[in-house]
This record gives structure tokens, sequence and C-alpha cells, in this order.
């Protein structure tokens, strides 16, 4: 049996490596087989090139081909393997960051990143996407001083439109759930949508 494939989105500080976190423990408790990956750094190039990313300036088309050999060696070291055995993959970004950030954040052509996605992914798509949503001031509070050279507040604004975007073109797959409120209540809303995706 196939496994699936949950992908956890957002602007930093939006709460979306908690939220995958507190879903791992709960797979933890109940016995269900999974990883939980990330990217970038989901493999040893992936680590290297998420060095390189967040602190060399850069032209964003470079940016662009960096995040898809990332992926394509995720989606074959990691993603495509623990598919074929069943387990449930949950991942700290996945495609929809490289359209929200290189796409709607640097103003790339979005069928450029459409078609970069394409070739990186090899078809691997996610079963379930969740996108952590607030407002950028409140995420931005959240990382107190721990910024990193994409977390500029216009920048993240085009981020977070771009996230909404995604999510309005398919709504069925991307579920936007708001993470301004208690982490418990965003646990909960995230929890529920997880579960009704694994009892299909």
């Amino acid at each position: 049996m196939r496994g699936k494939l949950i992908t956890f989105e957002g602007i930093d500080g939006s709460g979306k490596t908690t939220a995958l976190r507190r879903v791992a423990r709960e797979f933890e408790r109940l016995g269900i087989p999974y990883v939980a990956t990330c990217e970038p750094g989901g493999t040893d190039l992936g680590a290297a090139i998420r060095e390189l990313v967040l602190v060399r300036e850069m032209e964003s088309l470079s940016e662009l081909f960096l995040y898809a050999a990332d992926r394509a060696e995720h989606v074959r070291r990691v993603i495509r393997p623990a598919l074929a055995e069943g387990r449930v993959v949950l991942s700290d970004r996945y495609a929809d960051a490289t359209l929200a950030y290189q796409g709607y954040g640097r103003g790339l052509p979005l069928d450029l990143v459409h078609a970069v996605n394409r070739w990186a992914t090899e078809g691997v798509w996610p079963d379930l996407t969740i996108v952590l949503d607030c407002a950028v001031e409140i995420a931005l509070a959240r990382k107190g001083w721990n910024v990193d050279r994409f977390e500029q507040s216009d920048f993240l604004e085009r981020v977070r439109r771009g996230y909404a975007e995604i999510a309005r073109a398919e709504p069925k797959r991307v579920r936007v759930i708001s993470s301004e409120g208690p982490e418990d209540v965003t646990a909960r809303r995230v929890w529920e949508v997880v579960a009704s995706l694994l009892r299909t």
C-alpha cells in the first residue's frame, strides 16, 4: 500500500514546524508508521544547500534551482522510498514553498516555477497540504531577533498572499488553518484535517 504525503507550509513563524511535531507525536501514540522530514535539509545534500540559501545572497534564479536540487534529492532518497513502504511522510515545506517564495515572493515567472517543480518532484505530489496562516507581524514577533534574509516584512506579505492563491487554486488538497490563536487550538484543527485524510 502506498503511503501518504502530508506537507506543512506557511511563512516562518507561522507554527508549521510545531504543528508537524505535534502530528508526529500523535502518530507515535497511535502506532502509525511515519517519516518526518524537511526542505531544505532532509538529506545530506539538502543540509548543505540549506546553509547556502539561508546565508548567501544570490540571484533568484539560482535560488530556484538550488531548491529544485534539494527537492530532487529529497524525493529520490527520502520521500519516494517511505511512501513505497506505506509510511506517512510529514514534510516541513515542499513544492508549494518554492511557488510561494520564489514565484510570488521573488517574482519569478509562475510557469517557470511550476515547470521546475514538476521535474524536481517527479510527479510525487502531496495528498494533503496544510498552510499555517498568521499575520506577518505575529510571525516576526514569534521569531524575535532570530531572522534570516528571507524575513523582510514586505517579502513575507507577498509570500503569504502566494500561499492564499495556491489554496484558492487547489482547495481540495490545500487547507488553510489560522495559527494566530493558542497552540492547542491550532493543533486540534490540524489534527482534524489529518485524521480526515487518514480515514480515506
